[in-house]
């Protein structure tokens, strides 16, 4: 069965396992609203736990945008669940404001011992566009280039070469005159999960935006998944991809967790219209899984966490789906 309510919208989703269960995190919005595309800026943030990824047990709304005034009261939008060395999990979330019409996106956190009741730290704001490496995204709302001051779905993961962690999340280069260009996987650190410093995007290029990134390894190579839009596909995308534009999921590769990263060839996971968005890539008993919502577009928006697929690598490293598991 899918992760799916009856009353209720379900698109971006992440996920964690306590040791025993998997928690599925996820974006939801009344279907009461008619339209599915009002569901971004009616959102809050829903919480399910599985034995095998299928069959679901909803616990209910887990985070919603913060009473008014706030930096994060209107959105609370994507994010990442990890456990610190002290067992206390941490959420790290996409939040934006009233006070820029939601469109200043900045990353918040907040803290749990159940996995269930969050509670921000401070204010919840952890990571915004300031210091000497905000001259390395598009810091400020570029109106009339891109839609939004892009800083959002932020993935958190233990540094592999180090005792601090890492962030990645989907942000935007400045200076690229072709708007679907400039697309970028921004970085941050920290040492501790709670002080976070901006560094430099990891990659920029060939895409307007990648939203949703996680970053994981199989064998010795790590790989990055993303997802966009046919729209946003760059002209240089365009011509070396070898395929046409597509909606969905596709990924970089990389030798080290800080890059340099690489487009992949080809695309991963696409159609139009798109049939699977915002995929999440997880290892199980059974080996590596992708899911992701389903979509159809806004004419038959599906609104439903699809069940989990395999996801394999062939000789070349490179990441596929069986077309016998594409389940269309």
């Amino acid at each position: 069965m899918p992760l799916a309510l009856d009353d209720k919208w379900i698109w971006d989703s992440w996920y964690a396992h306590d040791g025993q269960r998997w928690h599925g995190y996820f974006l939801q919005a009344d279907k009461s609203l008619g339209d599915p595309d009002l569901r971004h800026f009616n959102v809050s943030q829903g919480h399910a736990v599985s034995d095998d990824l299928k069959t679901w047990e909803h616990k209910g709304t887990c985070l919603r945008p913060a009473p008014k005034p706030a930096w994060d009261d209107t959105t609370t939008w994507t994010g990442s669940v990890i456990q610190g060395p002290d067992g206390v999990w941490h959420l790290f979330y996409t939040g934006g404001g009233s006070a820029e019409n939601g469109l200043y996106q900045r990353i918040g956190h907040a803290t749990s011992r159940d996995m269930h009741s969050w509670e921000r730290v401070g204010s919840g704001l952890c990571l915004d566009m300031e210091g000497p490496n905000a001259a390395h995204y598009e810091a400020e709302h570029a109106v009339g280039h891109w839609h939004d001051r892009a800083m959002r779905d932020p993935f958190v993961m233990k540094d592999p070469d180090g005792d601090g962690w890492l962030m990645y999340f989907t942000a935007r280069a400045p200076g690229i005159a072709e708007a679907n260009a400039g697309g970028a996987i921004g970085f941050a650190t920290s040492p501790d999960l709670y002080e976070w410093t901006l560094q430099p995007p990891v990659f920029a290029g060939d895409y307007g935006q990648l939203e949703v990134p996680q970053v994981f390894r199989i064998g010795s190579r790590y790989y990055c998944l993303f997802c966009t839009a046919d729209e946003h596909w760059s002209e240089g995308r365009k011509a070396q991809a070898g395929t046409p534009p597509v909606t969905g999921n596709h990924y970089l590769t990389a030798d080290d967790p800080r890059g340099p990263w690489t487009v992949a060839p080809g695309f991963l996971d696409g159609d139009l219209p798109c049939y699977r968005y915002a995929a999440r890539v997880l290892e199980t008993a059974q080996g590596w899984v992708i899911m992701g919502f389903a979509d159809g577009g806004r004419d038959s928006f599906g609104g439903y966490v699809m069940d989990p697929v395999p996801l394999k690598v062939d000789d070349d490293g490179l990441l596929y789906i069986a077309p016998a598991d594409r389940g269309k």
